[in-house]
């Protein structure tokens, strides 16, 4: 079975936001094994400055390249690619018939992900392009990857 890992910056502050991210995470269950790794965000004063959130990403990075395991890794940004339901179904199938048996979805902070943590991604993705709150963007990611999931099973979830 496929290990799946969301390693995310910031805690589910919202119950209607962490309640559907357990949902999920019971959907999947039957399809993956899904960890979901929260880290705190490193806090910047409303104004940083431009030197003030590298440092904080820079802070970040080491915080997440110590829950990445071996595997594919995705780093979920703004300027990545947009696939439709389809296309993460097709990518995660031909991932797990390849041998892939890990995956990692990495959410940054408020202020993006650090460059060194997309530079050792093999997928930038984005979720829209539209500003979502991470939260959001974190029950949105679940609920593709079980679409995918369902998708590849030929079950009736997706339409």
């Amino acid at each position: 079975m496929i290990h799946i890992n969301i390693i995310a910056l910031g805690r589910m502050s919202e119950k209607f936001y962490a309640d559907a991210v357990r949902e999920y995470e019971k959907r999947l269950s039957a399809y993956c094994k899904i960890n979901i790794i929260e880290l705190p965000e490193v806090r910047l004063s409303d104004e940083g400055s431009p030197a003030a959130v590298r440092a904080a990403l820079s802070a970040e990075a080491k915080q997440i390249e110590k829950h990445m395991t071996k595997g594919y890794t995705v780093a979920m940004c703004v300027e990545g690619r947009g696939l439709s339901s389809e296309e993460l179904a097709a990518r995660l199938s031909d991932l797990m018939t390849g041998g892939t048996s890990r995956i990692n979805f990495v959410i940054g902070s408020s202020h993006g992900l650090d460059e060194e943590i997309k530079k050792k991604s093999h997928l930038k993705l984005s979720v829209s392009k539209m500003t979502l709150p991470h939260q959001l963007c974190r029950v949105v990611l679940l609920e593709q990857i079980y679409r995918a999931f369902k998708i590849n099973a030929h079950e009736s979830y997706h339409k």
